[in-house]
């Protein structure tokens, strides 16, 4: 038996995420994948995996202990960390971030379900067991691979205003509704989730009620119930929809906006499909 992970704490919620798991939207299967692909990436390079190993997301505190051998670890800042057989490690949250990520190097060697390893919460599929981590889990760390040469690049910054595309469903609202999207701030609410985060701000106003016909989604779209309270889906977002979209969060913005933390204000800018003002 090889080394193994053991979760001794969480304070907040932890999970395993990997890359996702694309092309089973049409089985009503969201892509899911890391939150914060940029961090979730760093921490994999630290770890000197490849990108996609499945690894630690924690929404925030926890500590675990290294059992059956040693671990190596590697951390969402770049840290790198050699936990002895026997030794607890505290991996803490910070307050500029909503989630943060640690993999361990060989990766987290749960099964794959639907060719991912992550954690699909709304479905208890995936990760470890389908479900938030616990203490006493104890998960088995993979083999080693050597993987390629990859520099971490750019640091990561999260604030400043998160690009967005107008539609495909602006003529269902208001024509005032996009600029006050892309001109007023709004809070992450704390009835958030992977799904879809909340936004608390000045209503966005529609024209129809809640009679459109369903529609696939995709992370970053910016949903409105009839309240006119926006809801950025996420990588767990329900398949289809009927609420309308009025934009949708630029992809290469994703990460960024996945990582403001809870109670934090969050501005839009307006970009066209070529990404000029």
């Amino acid at each position: 038996m090889g080394a193994r992970l053991e979760v001794a704490r969480v304070a907040g919620i932890a999970m395993v995420q990997d890359a996702g798991r694309p092309g089973h939207m049409h089985e009503g299967v969201p892509p899911g994948g890391a939150l914060v692909p940029d961090l979730f990436a760093r921490a994999n390079i630290a770890a000197r995996n490849p990108r996609g190993t499945a690894a630690l997301e924690v929404f925030g505190a926890m500590s675990l202990f290294a059992r059956d051998g040693d671990l190596e670890l590697g951390g969402d800042d770049g840290s790198r960390v050699i936990v002895r057989e026997g030794e607890r490690f505290d991996f803490s949250a910070m307050p500029e971030l909503r989630v943060r990520y640690l993999a361990v190097r060989g990766g987290l060697d749960v099964p794959q379900v639907l060719g991912g390893r992550g954690t699909l919460l709304v479905a208890g599929l995936g990760g470890f067991e389908g479900r938030p981590l616990r203490a006493g889990d104890r998960i088995p760390v993979g083999t080693v691979t050597e993987a390629p040469f990859a520099p971490e690049g750019q640091p990561f910054l999260p604030e400043g205003a998160i690009r967005v595309q107008p539609g495909p469903d602006e003529e269902r609202f208001d024509p005032a509704a996009l600029d006050v999207l892309v001109t007023e701030p709004y809070a992450l609410l704390p009835a958030s989730n992977r799904a879809g985060t909340r936004l608390g701000g000045p209503p966005l106003v529609r024209r129809d009620a809640d009679d459109g016909r369903s529609a696939p989604m995709v992370w970053g779209a910016i949903e409105v119930p009839s309240g006119g309270a926006p809801i950025v889906l996420g990588p767990d977002h329900p398949t289809t929809g009927g609420y309308p979209v009025l934009a949708t969060v630029v992809r290469g913005d994703l990460g960024r906006f996945g990582a403001r933390p809870i109670g934090s204000l969050v501005r839009f800018r307006r970009v066209t499909r070529a990404g000029d003002d």
